[in-house]
């Protein structure tokens, strides 16, 4: 029977690598034997001979202590692995540099593809590759060295510039103006339409028709099956730096802020302003036509419904401050017991208070029922 067995995904390298010459290149301090060959990179639980791994997160202490690796690359006072080393002052950023040199993805080749269509107009610049079944737009521009996968579909009169990367199923709408070395995730539509209806008397709905700009700036990376909105008037923009992972939604007229970080599944409303360095974790969902300042933090489906000061760190819905949500989150298991408590001390305090009352004075209504009971009753009332 054939063996299916998956081998740990890798990224593979040249052979001839040695330790110290990585060492170098990622300037990072040695300890142990540089003549070590590193064949790959693999994670610290599953690395062997001849890998190179990473230690960042204190919760893999135990795996660093047993990795099996050839060498790993970590903090300058992290604890000692039992192998080669390689210290780093930001050991996760090294990693990153050193997936580049072990990453040896070929480039598709300069040319067009017979296959694809491009608009007699259209203007491509020196070392352009673009794959079978593209479809360029008239008066479309794309700068130098820029790779266009298979299936991507560019609008009339979009500009892209130098060195971008579009993977395949891709739409960039007309009109859309990318910058430098920005990197487009497979599926994503840029410049759809922004959800803008006017009502109208009878209650059906007037389209707006969505007519403005959408610019992507220097070095932003846009994850799979996103949708960045275009608006009526003026225009959406990215900023440089940004990165936006798979299945964000941008509506119409957000400007997001340089190196901000937008995880998968968060959503944003129209008209907002998303700052400068602002993380937003997983579905995160932010209100139409708020100002979230420079630096904000939002935990995993934190929901933004006002605007947020620069510098905080909010989670919850309606979102607050981290530590206050903490607090409260902590207490939602209890409310249950402490309703009865509540209800507990209420009826002991009324029964105090006859017991204190003088003689022939009017005790005053009997006690209410339980707080359950109420319910009971009023769904009951609801019913028929």
């Amino acid at each position: 029977m054939q063996d299916r067995t998956v081998p740990p995904a890798a990224c593979y390298t040249p052979p001839g690598l040695k330790l110290r010459d990585l060492a170098e290149r990622l300037d990072c301090r040695l300890e142990g034997d540089g003549e070590v060959e590193i064949r790959r990179l693999a994670g610290i639980e599953t690395a062997e001979a001849g890998d190179l791994t990473f230690f960042a997160n204190p919760r893999y202490t135990t795996a660093l202590r047993s990795t099996r690796a050839a060498a790993v690359i970590l903090a300058d006072g992290a604890p000692a692995a039992p192998c080669s080393m390689l210290r780093a002052a930001e050991p996760y950023l090294a990693f990153a540099r050193a997936v580049e040199l072990f990453t040896d993805a070929p480039a598709p080749p300069p040319g067009i593809d017979p296959a694809s269509q491009i608009a007699d107009d259209a203007k491509l610049g020196d070392g352009v590759s673009v794959g079978p079944f593209v479809s360029i737009g008239s008066g479309a521009v794309v700068g130098p060295r820029t790779i266009i996968h298979p299936h991507v579909t560019i609008g009339a009169k979009v500009t892209i510039g130098a060195d971008c990367v579009i993977h395949a199923q891709t739409a960039v709408r007309e009109g859309v103006v990318l910058g430098d070395r920005v990197v487009v995730q497979n599926g994503a539509v840029i410049g759809s339409d922004g959800f803008g209806f006017a009502r109208r008397p009878d209650g059906t709905h007037q389209k707006i028709p969505q007519c403005g700009g959408l610019v992507i700036e220097d070095d932003v990376e846009i994850g799979a099956l996103v949708a960045i909105d275009r608006p009526a008037l003026g225009e959406t923009r990215i900023a440089a730096g940004a990165k936006i992972d798979n299945l964000v939604q941008v509506g119409h007229g957000v400007k997001i802020g340089r190196n901000a970080l937008l995880a998968a599944q968060v959503g944003i409303a129209g008209s907002t302003v998303v700052g400068d360095d602002v993380v937003l974790a997983g579905q995160v969902g932010v209100n139409g036509h708020v100002t979230i300042g420079k630096g904000v933090r939002a935990t995993g489906q934190t929901g933004i419904t006002n605007s947020v000061p620069p510098g905080s760190f909010v989670s919850g819905l309606p979102a607050i401050e981290n530590r206050a949500w903490r607090k409260a989150a902590s207490s939602f298991a209890q409310l249950p017991a402490l309703r009865k408590r509540v209800a507990a001390l209420e009826r002991r305090c009324a029964e105090l208070e006859r017991r204190d009352r003088p003689a022939g004075e009017d005790a005053g209504p009997p006690d209410g029922p339980e707080p359950e009971e109420v319910e009971d009753q009023a769904a009951s009332e609801k019913r028929r």
